[in-house]
Parts: structure tokens; C-alpha cells; sequence
């Protein structure tokens, strides 16, 4: 069974720093894909960042590209999103997801229908 809890949002001004974790209390993290999703509000949710099983592929979308970083430690069943240079417009619902498929094309891990299992979500909420 897959239970994403996350974890590290909160206020922070613009320019700052904020590190999400994503704990699983499963037994098979290690063999998912990972994601992190975001929705602002009155928008639909859109792709931030993802991560293969083994952690040697991330992928970022365009806007989180050179500021935010996805990384994982199996061994904790835990995935990371540290995200610097925060801006207004990150402010958001973030989202964590596992993914149960093998994809060779990277492009598969940018879309939400790839994700098997999702957490409740985290606010980050940046201000100007």
C-alpha cells in the first residue's frame, strides 16, 4: 500500500528557500517514479519536477528549471524538492506523486495521468 505524506511548506518571502519531503509508508518506494505537481489556485495542476527509481534521471518543468531540485533517498522512502529563488508565482498546492509504470521516454514522467498514487498536498505560499 502507498501513502504519500508530504511535508516543508509554508510561508517564505520571495527570494527564499523551501525544501518539501515526500515520505511513503510502503515497502516499494524504490521501485517508483516520483513526481511533484503543483496547482495555484483557479488553475489546473501542472508538472514541476520528476525522478526515475534509481534517481540517475531527473526532468524539470521550464519554470523550475536552475532553481528547484528533485533528489531521493530510498533508503528513507523519501523524495525532495528544494526550491531556491522562490517567486511569487510559485505560490501553490504541491503535490507528490509515485509512479507504478516503466516509461523509456522521459515525457511520460511530465504527465499526471502517469501517476498511480498521489499525497495531499503541501501549501507554499511565497510573498512579494
Amino acid at each position: 500500500q502507498v501513502q504519500l505524506i508530504e511535508s516543508g511548506g509554508g510561508l517564505v518571502q520571495a527570494g527564499g528557500s523551501l525544501r518539501l519531503s515526500c515520505t511513503d509508508s510502503g515497502r516499494a518506494f524504490s521501485r517508483y517514479a516520483m513526481g511533484w505537481f503543483r496547482q495555484a489556485p483557479g488553475k489546473e495542476r501542472e508538472f514541476v519536477a520528476a525522478i526515475r527509481w534509481s534517481g540517475s534521471s531527473t526532468y524539470y518543468a521550464d519554470s523550475a528549471k536552475g532553481r528547484f531540485t528533485i533528489s531521493r533517498d530510498n533508503a528513507k522512502n523519501t523524495v525532495y524538492l528544494q526550491m531556491n529563488s522562490l517567486k511569487p508565482e510559485d505560490t501553490a498546492v504541491y503535490y507528490c506523486a509515485a509512479s507504478t509504470k516503466y516509461y523509456s521516454a522521459s515525457l511520460r514522467y511530465l504527465l499526471s495521468a502517469t501517476y498511480d498514487y498521489w499525497g495531499q498536498g503541501t501549501q507554499v505560499t511565497v510573498s512579494s
